[in-house]
């Protein structure tokens, strides 16, 4: 009996499907999927900070700016043009409903996993925790490769990427606005030379770990050629999305709100996968 038998034969008896309204289901290959309700949010919404005079309030979104070059600080017309240019460049953004329930899953792909679906791996780093570090170094049809033979594997369950809005909607994990600089370093894994294993920084508040930083994460809408997605997302494109930033990014990139274009540099992608409910 060959490998992928043993697995078909564990997925018709034993493994539980994506339908059991648990709250997490665990798959033959190990890989934990947390429930997601319906829901709704406000995708594209931006106001971007600009400098503001001494004594005003400022969030950690908007930081107190006093000095322009060197020695000189901004001036009463450069405050005003700032403000300007930071309302004419604001978004109200637009709502998303969720309308059904899926699972996702609550770490990134590892490498392990990987292996045990594919029987290789493509990844750069590798270190006595690799295996339980993310899977690098994947383009967007290898994500489906590796999707296409889990679903053979696992008859019962259906496997896919999750949509940009479902990504996002996931990560903010009910945040209505975007995650604030003093969460970023507890949530993501950023400013490094490599990854770490998943699950060592603090998750959001939905049980889900590393959805900034670590890896670049797939899903499975076109690129729309803009830095924030369309009500439609489009039917076509030359890319996918990507979602999340990476350990080589900086808090600028780390934010669920807008989205870049594969294939990135490669050895800093990744992906996590949905399992549909019925």
């Amino acid at each position: 009996m060959n490998l992928t038998q043993v697995f078909l034969i564990l997925s018709m008896y034993t493994i539980p499907n994506c339908g059991n309204a648990q709250q997490i289901v665990t798959n033959s290959i190990g890989m934990k999927f947390v429930l997601v309700h319906p829901g709704a949010m406000t995708v594209g919404a931006f106001r971007s900070p600009y400098p503001v005079p001494a004594g005003t309030v400022k969030s950690e979104r908007r930081p107190l700016i006093m000095y322009m070059g060197e020695g000189r600080s901004y001036n009463a017309n450069e405050f005003a043009l700032a403000k300007s240019l930071a309302e004419r460049d604001a978004r109200d953004g637009f709502r998303v409903k969720v309308k059904k329930a899926f699972y996702l899953g609550q770490y990134e792909v590892t490498q392990a996993q990987w292996k045990r679906v594919m029987g290789n791996n493509p990844s750069s780093f590798s270190a006595p925790d690799s295996d339980n570090r993310p899977v690098e170094g994947i383009s967007w049809g290898d994500a489906q490769a590796f999707i296409a033979k889990l679903n053979q594997l696992e008859p019962n369950s259906k496997y896919r990427l999750p949509t940009e809005f479902e990504w996002e909607y996931a990560a903010r994990a009910g945040a209505t606005g975007d995650i604030p600089w003093s969460l970023i370093e507890k949530a993501a894994n950023l400013n490094k030379t490599h990854t770490i294993a998943v699950g060592e920084k603090q998750p959001n508040a939905w049980g889900f770990y590393d959805m900034l930083g670590n890896v670049w994460e797939w899903v499975n809408d076109y690129y729309n050629e803009r830095m924030f997605a369309d009500p439609q997302p489009p039917k076509t494109g030359n890319e996918h999305v990507l979602k999340g930033a990476s350990f080589a990014g900086d808090v600028k990139n780390a934010t669920y709100m807008t989205h870049a274009a594969g294939p990135g540099n490669g050895w800093d992608v990744g992906f996590r996968i949905v399992c549909e409910r019925p």
